[in-house]
């Protein structure tokens, strides 16, 4: 049986970890190579390094850390914010990134999921999507949730799939940093548009709520003001959730 990823994700402002709610008033909450070296200790299966500010600064992403985190990081590692080019991702990938995430210019240049892919393999493309419901439909956001794709979430996910996407990173802006729980209309509708895995993301604020996913058959869960709060543990989240039943890998 397939068992459930949990991810927590660092999103990376000037060199420290930030959080905060619908993607705006962001508060610093810790230096991110710390925190991610502390939550692998813990049990993540994989995490997600995201520098949010990357695109809408128009710069490429600071790649001293990464490298810094890769050198002593045993589980896989996502990058992404501010890759725009195959260089841009020769270059992440050379600094020790098992996948990157490719977000505002998978929506305008669709061709680089297709180069990454054909190079790399699909299993190192994750297009990261963020989404609100606009007019009654899942629009598609990108620079940071700031400016409108002028695309729909369905058709998005199936286009990027054919193109290549080995997997998708989903936040839903409505839900982002709130803690009232996942979005779980807009990932079920998610899901039935793509065969690719998705990666919730945007309001996780307690066990029932990863229980409610996992339940509703999502394998793979992201986590930030939860854990950046110090509120819980991944170890605690992943213990609870086996001891519930659900397919999941913890050291003992």
């Amino acid at each position: 049986m397939l068992k459930a990823r949990i991810i927590p994700c660092l999103d990376v402002r000037q060199g420290r970890t930030v959080k905060g709610v619908h993607f705006e008033n962001m508060v610093d909450s810790g230096d991110p190579v710390d925190q991610a070296l502390f939550y692998a200790h813990d049990g993540a299966d994989e995490i997600v390094w995201l520098d949010i500010t990357a695109t809408l600064e128009d710069r490429a992403l600071h790649l001293q850390q990464i490298a810094e985190l890769r050198r002593q990081l045993k589980i896989p590692l996502t990058v992404g914010g501010g890759i725009r080019t195959i260089a841009d991702v020769e270059r992440v990938l050379n600094q020790g990134a098992d996948k990157v995430s490719i977000n505002s210019a998978a929506v305008y240049n669709p061709d680089l999921v297709e180069q990454v892919a054909r190079r790399w393999g699909s299993q190192c493309v994750v297009v990261a999507v963020d989404a609100k419901r606009v007019n009654g439909q899942f629009e598609v956001f990108t620079h940071g949730g700031k400016r409108p794709a002028g695309r729909t979430l369905g058709p998005w996910l199936r286009e990027a799939e054919e193109r290549g996407a080995g997997e998708f990173l989903l936040t839903s802006i409505d839900s982002d940093g709130v803690q009232a729980g996942y979005d779980v209309v807009m990932m079920n509708f998610a899901r039935g548009n793509t065969a690719r895995p998705i990666i919730a993301s945007g309001g996780a604020g307690s066990i029932d709520h990863l229980a409610d996913m996992l339940a509703q058959g999502h394998t793979a869960l992201l986590l930030a003001s939860l854990l950046h709060q110090g509120q819980v543990t991944v170890h605690m989240l992943k213990r609870q959730l086996k001891d519930r039943g659900f397919a999941i890998r913890v050291d003992e």
